[in-house]
């Protein structure tokens, strides 16, 4: 097992990916680097290799699957995560690594909203992008996270080997970042500095397609981690819809003695049973989640209890 692995998920990074490795490992001698290419075509993997890094191979395209491989393959008592482009400067990985160790944090997020993120990059919508995310997921959420979308992070054992990766793309961040806040994880923060990519090497991540995903998982994870709070939400929206349509119906009742808009009165009362069936369906899957929530602290307890056999094998070594 490790004691550091440094992991960088790469898809055609052959200008910065040897720069990234040498700099990792500078900051971390005693870490292993992996790079897991991505299907490159220009060179990547030959040129990490040749840089000192351990690499890999994913071959369904998308982050979300290369960091589904990354945390099954590899065993090691911190893991740091930075993306292959020379965005994130090693600077701060040594902090990083030891809140893990030292400190017992799950989740280390390289926050670099709080730094030079939007002055250093160009792309106007990305800065909007993050921003809305960010407000989107702490209200929701009810939480304080400073950065959802960064690819610089540090996890604990107990966190790589109990997430269930499912997202197949850019929105895997998003994805981890609400697993830890449902599931109480200790999560922290590391302000980082930023700089946008060098000349002629291109993002990968496509800002209205990837965009739209993460929104959309947003919605998916709020809807399977709160599902109180979301069909409540739903179930509210269709009770006042169903009275302000009904009121008129009641005034002119009281006024006249008539009920002159049956078919509207007829919808007013389908739309309130479905509020009420909204309403009570959040009630039960909350139940299922918590639950969920429950066994899940089993597993930590089972995964802490497989971490520490693994520090006692290492040692009779």
């Amino acid at each position: 097992m490790d004691k550091i692995a440094v992991l960088i998920p790469c898809y055609n990074e052959s200008l910065t990916v040897a720069k990234v490795v040498s700099d990792w490992k500078s900051a971390l001698p005693e870490a292993t680097v992996y790079v897991y290419d991505n299907n490159s075509t220009d060179g990547t993997d030959r040129l990490a290799r040749e840089a000192g890094a351990v690499v890999r191979y994913e071959y369904r395209q998308g982050k979300g699957n290369v960091i589904r491989r990354m945390f099954r393959e590899i065993d090691a008592r911190v893991y740091l995560m930075v993306d292959g482009d020379d965005t994130y400067p090693a600077d701060k990985a040594r902090e990083m690594a030891d809140l893990v160790l030292e400190k017992g944090v799950d989740m280390v997020i390289g926050d670099r909203l709080s730094s030079t993120y939007f002055t250093e990059n160009k792309r106007r919508f990305h800065n909007f992008g993050n921003s809305l995310v960010r407000f989107g997921i702490n209200t929701l959420f009810h939480s304080r996270v400073r950065d959802i979308m960064t690819g610089c992070r540090a996890f604990s054992y107990a966190f790589v080997k109990t997430f269930p990766v499912l997202a197949e793309g850019f929105e895997i961040e998003t994805e981890m970042t609400i697993h830890a806040l449902d599931k109480n994880m200790h999560v922290d923060h590391v302000v980082i500095p930023y700089r946008d990519r060098p000349e002629g090497s291109v993002s990968k991540l496509h800002t209205l397609r990837d965009g739209a995903k993460v929104l959309r998982t947003v919605m998916s994870l709020h809807r399977n981690y709160k599902p109180h709070s979301f069909f409540g939400a739903i179930g509210a929206v269709l009770l006042l819809l169903s009275a302000a349509f009904f009121l008129p119906v009641l005034l002119t009742y009281f006024q006249t003695g008539l009920v002159p808009n049956f078919p509207t009165l007829i919808v007013c009362g389908f739309v309130a049973v479905a509020a009420l069936l909204s309403f009570f369906a959040g009630l039960q899957l909350q139940s299922a989640v918590q639950k969920n929530r429950q066994d899940f602290e089993w597993t930590l307890i089972r995964t802490h209890a497989e971490f520490r056999k693994l520090l006692q094998e290492e040692e009779k070594e």
